[in-house]
């Protein structure tokens, strides 16, 4: 059994421990209230940038003009070579927050592979990135800090690179995987199809009561400047978006390990109280027995 000395110092080290990830709950609690509130405003401007987009297609095809046929638009049905962006966490203790992400990319590594598909992994995030490297998986560009800082014009400057790229024919397909937020206990795996854009989301059914007029010379520097900005703002977005996730994952995980500590505060104080208890016994039983002795 422990030493009364070893059990102190023990219930003294996990106090430590928690204090710690109590006061890393606070921190993570106060910057997910921040990054909810940015993700909320950015999930509303995505939302009206889409709704735009769908507007500016519809009124296209309306007018009978050919501005889907641009190459965002493009699905190739077999393709060789395939993107995927993936975000993960700069920062561990976050419980199972990046390892759900690496997860869902290394499942599309076993699909893409059944098809003989060249992938092109391009990792934002220090775990991810390690992750890989740690199992020699070749990393076609890599950046850290993005994910812990988001950026505007760093972030559009990377996915307007790799849609370049698409542009020119060297990928054919750009997919983007992240944790993200639902709410303060719950993550949700998104995986999407950035380019393409899939023309068959596009709402071109539904009537418009915009009074939105759309010249038809305009119609495809718009509708490109357009998609520019999507695809530019799909991935801030998802930035914003996995941050939030983030804080949430390491909250409840400082929560737990929190908890965890006082638990193990009880028990060891428990071993402590039962070990002292058993000195003092001993100590009474050997004073008697000397006492008895010296009759």
């Amino acid at each position: 059994m422990a030493s009364l000395k070893d059990i102190q110092r023990k219930i003294k080290s996990v106090k430590n421990t928690q204090k710690t990830t109590r006061a890393m709950k606070l921190v993570s609690s106060a910057k997910l209230k921040r990054t909810e509130e940015l993700a909320k405003k950015s999930k509303v401007y995505a939302a009206k940038l889409t709704e735009l987009l769908n507007e500016i297609a519809q009124k296209m095809v309306g007018a009978n003009v050919t501005g889907l046929d641009m190459p965002y638009f493009n699905e190739v049905s077999n393709p060789k070579i395939v993107d995927i962006v993936f975000i993960t966490a700069d920062k561990g203790l976050c419980g199972g927050f990046n390892a759900q992400t690496i997860k869902r990319v290394n499942k599309l590594i076993r699909e893409f592979k059944a098809t003989d598909t060249t992938l092109r992994l391009r990792a934002i995030g220090r775990k991810g990135i390690d992750y890989y490297k740690f199992n020699d998986v070749t990393l076609e560009s890599q950046v850290i800090g993005l994910s812990s800082a988001p950026d505007y014009e760093k972030s559009s400057a990377l996915i307007s690179a790799i849609a370049q790229e698409y542009l020119e024919r060297k990928t054919d397909k750009i997919i983007v995987v992240h944790n993200g937020y639902v709410n303060m206990i719950t993550q949700e795996i998104k995986q999407d199809q950035l380019l393409p854009v899939d023309s068959s989301k596009l709402y071109l059914n539904v009537v418009s009561t915009s009074e939105l007029e759309i010249e038809p010379d305009d119609n495809d520097r718009l509708l490109e400047e357009l998609v520019k900005r999507y695809i530019e703002y799909s991935l801030y977005y998802a930035l914003i978006d996995s941050l939030a996730a983030e804080h949430s994952a390491r909250m409840q995980a400082m929560d737990a390990a929190t908890t965890n500590a006082k638990e193990m505060v009880n028990t060891l104080t428990v071993a402590y109280n039962k070990a002292r208890q058993e000195a003092i016994t001993t100590e009474l039983i050997e004073i008697i027995s000397g006492m008895e002795s010296m009759k």
